[in-house]
């Protein structure tokens, strides 16, 4: 067969299981015991989607080798979690399987319209193309092209009608796989009536009873949740899955704790698990922290954390949603780059990329596309959105500073002044800054009267105006002790920066321990311009002293 009935080549999925003694491999496997429980089941179809780089096509590819009876006796599962079942042989390689790629499919589409002299009568669009491809392929099985050939209503583009007919013949159920199900309503944007085709195509499919019983399971991934009409989803009879509303699933939807915990044993992990944390978990859904598979193994490969999310090509999209006229939408992204949280409700979320109607609609796609992320409340359809790790916070950082509106908002302002006054060892300002911020919403995230809190007060300060100049570090080890905050300038012609924060003391004793603890001495040979900052905050005045000084 070719490659969309009963596929049996190699993938994406059987390719990490071959290396999966020298490379990272997690074993989600028992995911296929949750679908397998569905198979014929009066709820048997479901649409799970997340996230690019989430491990979508792994998946998808997973259900293929199991269920596909191409894979019949490559003994693929040997060994992993699902072979421990005691049902595992029950569904394994027992099943006709179509597996449809979008993404393959608009690709040989593209071929197709590229060269006229493969231009087929009535295969004019997508859509279309798609029924081709899959009824050819149906056809290359002998039996299948002779029921499809006997039956006069079916032409190239009748693959429902193709199914019925095969179904009735064989009396065996097709299991469909669609990766990237959503890609015509992401990447045709501008195509209502292809995107309604569509839709009408993947109805036509499971809507008469005829249509229906040709399917032991239906399993459609992308990243995008089903399209919906008014409040009504598009294809009924679907249970869904996503990252709003991700039900009990949510294990599969990331890499978990554990499982990155398993991961930083081996000996070749070179980062910790707490780097791992901060730069790509924060994903909590449904309780459950979820770590970003893909960039936790570049980063443990690479033996780097940094954000691996750049390639992806949703940044356009994001570009897009915050540049809309919603009053606010711009302050509240950079508010939650800083560490706010903003609140939003999911209920009149159309589920596509064009009907965007307000805050909320943006904030409900930018969770399912990764860049935001959700926790629950207790009305179902409000949500809290967040930023949720370090990797994200870079790539919308370095998206928010190319737009042309950023330097003339106030928080880009105020951290320009916060450095400037720093430089210029104006403490009074400093103090007042660093007021505010202590004031703003965010920080009532924190226990406002600790140090944790005074110590965000002037990272999220500062995380804009030191930017391309500095890196910083907490608690660092310097001298006789840690220094509390150090602001490291990239090139030497900036200051190093060295903070030492008090409660309910002073700021001249902040820097009197810098300097009885020479926390300075650690960079003196490499600075010639250090400044040194105290930072004091008294719980009964709630007031905040700053003094500066420059070191001799």
């Amino acid at each position: 067969m070719g490659n969309i009935l009963n596929p049996g080549n190699d993938n994406s999925f059987i390719r990490l299981v071959k290396f999966k003694d020298s490379e990272i491999f997690v074993d989600k496997t028992d995911f296929i015991k949750e679908m397998s429980a569905k198979i014929n089941a009066q709820n048997r179809f479901f649409a799970v989607t997340r996230p690019r780089r989430f491990g979508k096509t792994v998946t998808a590819h997973m259900l293929s080798a199991y269920y596909s009876k191409g894979y019949a006796g490559q003994k693929i599962f040997d060994g992993l979690k699902i072979s421990e079942n005691t049902g595992f042989a029950d569904h394994l390689n027992k099943y006709n399987v179509i597996y449809i790629d979008m993404n393959s499919i608009k690709d040989k589409f593209i071929s197709y319209k590229a060269d006229k002299s493969l231009y087929i009568e009535d295969i004019d669009d997508l859509v279309d193309f798609l029924q081709y491809m899959v009824i050819r392929d149906l056809k290359e099985n002998k039996e299948y092209a002779e029921q499809i050939s006997n039956d006069p209503l079916i032409g190239k583009k009748s693959l429902s009608s193709a199914l019925e007919v095969i179904f009735k013949y064989t009396g065996e159920p097709f299991i469909l796989i669609m990766d990237e199900w959503d890609l015509i309503c992401r990447e045709y944007q501008n195509e209502p009536a292809l995107q309604e085709k569509f839709i009408e195509f993947l109805r036509g499919l499971f809507k008469s009873d005829d249509g229906l019983s040709c399917f032991a399971l239906a399993y459609l991934t992308g990243i995008l949740p089903i399209k919906k009409y008014n409040s009504q989803s598009a294809l009924n009879g679907f249970d869904e899955y996503n990252m709003l509303a991700p039900g009990e699933y949510a294990t599969y939807f990331g890499f978990t704790e554990d499982e990155v915990a398993d991961i930083v044993k081996s000996p070749k992990c070179k980062v910790s698990h707490q780097e791992l944390k901060e730069w790509y978990e924060g994903y909590k859904i449904k309780g459950i922290d979820i770590y970003n598979p893909n960039s936790v193994c570049k980063a443990v490969s690479r033996n780097e954390c940094i954000s691996y999310w750049s390639g992806t090509s949703s940044n356009e999209e994001f570009v897009r949603l915050i540049n809309t006229d919603f009053q606010g939408i711009k302050e509240d992204i950079i508010n939650l780059i800083e560490g706010d949280e903003v609140t939003f409700s999911c209920a009149n979320f159309q589920n596509d990329m064009v009907n965007i109607k307000d805050k909320n609609d943006v904030f409900s796609l930018l969770v399912c596309l990764g860049y935001l992320g959700c926790a629950e409340t207790k009305n179902q359809y409000r949500k809290v959105a967040y930023v949720p790790n370090a990797e994200i916070k870079a790539v919308l950082m370095d998206i928010v500073r190319e737009q042309n509106w950023y330097e003339r908002m106030e928080t880009i302002k105020r951290s320009e002044n916060l450095l400037k006054a720093i430089k210029e060892l104006d403490g009074t300002t400093v103090a007042t800054i660093i007021q505010e911020i202590h004031n703003s919403s965010a920080v009532s995230l924190l226990d406002y009267n600790d140090e944790e809190s005074l110590t965000y007060c002037v990272m999220t300060g500062l995380l804009w105006s030191t930017l391309d100049d500095y890196s910083y570090h907490r608690e660092d080890q310097a001298g006789k002790g840690r220094v509390d905050l150090v602001y490291e300038p990239i090139t030497r012609r900036q200051p190093l920066i060295l903070i030492e924060f008090k409660y309910d003391d002073s700021a001249e004793e902040a820097i009197k321990q810098i300097k009885e603890k020479e926390y300075f001495k650690r960079y003196a040979g490499q600075y010639r311009n250090i400044i040194l900052v105290g930072i004091n905050y008294s719980t009964k005045t709630k007031d905040h002293q700053c003094l500066i000084e420059k070191l001799d």
